[in-house]
């Protein structure tokens, strides 16, 4: 029997346009809307790859749906689609949706899935439940990232510099606001540990406007993360490729509209500004891109991640978040700093795809050494 470790067989797997894509786009989360406009860009640039892709919806109550509206919008001038991909169509169970038709196509499913129930390793089980390929990381590192606090403690395990933090659970709360404030600096950013886009994060700077953003940040999650205020540059990186090959990027640099990037800055109003290439010096890119492959690596991603640091003037890098399905809308870094490294958005989508595919064909000869 072949060794699971030097097993020199090549996985075979399709090419990406000889599948069926699954776009799966809605979802319960808070980030709904969020993935809506993702999903509108990702079926404009798969269409373009010449990739046969099939939208599929989730509501706001958790129904599944053909998409037969998202789907209507295929062979028509993108410019005409609406912002946002609409979640009309047909109920249907996700297992048919998902599952390779009897005598068809391979199946790779596309999560654009914001948050929870999506984001977070639900819909990445669901998946290798069916045996399905799909795209971005597993169960584990996706569930890993999703939640801030738990994510803080493995880098910090690993020796990753991260802002100071402080978890809160809501059945302890806030011991003394006043106490936890002075030990953060004075000044400190809440957020819900399951969620992303910057839904549900505050700024505080005095003990009442701490009480009042964790109360607003426990509507969305059970756990709490209290962070330091850094006051430095907002520097990201998109990485990548499979768990023992990933590659990152060229940095860009988030700047916000107003105090924080929040919201409407991001997907309404476009006010936050993005500079790809971020303008550093050619050893702090380095710096940024080996720190974005070390995190990837520690979380355990594979396919895609963007890898979010601060800059701060004494303490350098600092890692503030691992986003496993970042936002693919008109304004986001993810695709932009890929296309400034020279992977236009389509041919993004199509390696994406491709990943997704060897990965599968990886696991797959991993299981049949054990059957």
């Amino acid at each position: 029997m072949p060794n699971a470790v030097t097993d020199p067989r090549t996985p075979t797997t399709p090419a990406p346009g000889e599948v069926r894509l699954v776009l799966v786009f809605g979802g319960r989360s808070a980030e709904h809307d969020v993935s809506c406009v993702s999903s509108r860009a990702v079926l404009a640039a798969a269409v373009a790859a010449g990739l046969d892709v099939h939208p599929v919806a989730i509501t706001r109550d958790g129904e599944w749906r053909t998409a037969t509206g998202a789907a209507a919008l295929i062979g028509t001038d993108p410019d005409t689609w609406p912002k946002a991909l609409p979640t009309s169509g047909e109920p249907a169970s996700p297992i048919d949706l998902l599952a390779r038709p009897d005598g068809g196509q391979p199946v790779v499913v596309f999560p654009m899935l914001h948050g929870p129930m999506g984001e977070d390793g639900t819909v990445q089980g669901l998946c290798e439940l069916l045996d399905v390929p799909y795209v971005g990381c597993g169960v584990l590192s996706s569930s890993l990232c999703m939640d801030k606090v738990m994510a803080k403690e493995v880098v910090a395990a690993a020796g990753i510099a991260q802002a100071n933090h402080v978890s809160v659970h809501r059945s302890t709360g806030l011991a003394d606001p006043s106490e936890l404030l002075e030990r953060l600096g004075g000044s400190v950013f809440v957020k819900p540990s399951n969620l992303g886009s910057s839904v549900g994060v505050s700024r505080a700077d005095t003990v009442d406007g701490l009480v009042d953003a964790v109360r607003l940040a426990f509507t969305y999650d059970e756990w709490v993360l209290v962070e330091e205020r850094i006051e430095g540059r907002e520097i990201e990186c998109a990485v990548l490729g499979s768990a023992d090959d990933p590659r990152a990027s060229v940095p860009g640099e988030a700047i916000p509209g107003a105090v924080y990037r929040h919201y409407s800055d991001k997907y309404v109003n476009g006010v936050a500004q993005m500079i790809v290439p971020a303008d550093l010096p050619a050893d702090v890119v380095a710096d940024v891109q080996a720190a974005a492959v070390q995190c990837f690596r520690t979380l355990r991603c594979e396919g895609m991640a963007r890898v979010d640091f601060f800059l701060e003037p004494t303490r350098g890098l600092l890692l503030n978040e691992v986003n496993t399905l970042p936002g693919f809308t008109p304004f986001s870094m993810y695709p932009s700093m890929w296309a400034a490294s020279g992977l236009p958005y389509p041919d993004l989508v199509t390696e994406l795809v491709r990943l997704a595919l060897v990965r599968h064909a990886r696991r797959q000869i991993r299981t049949d050494l054990h059957d």
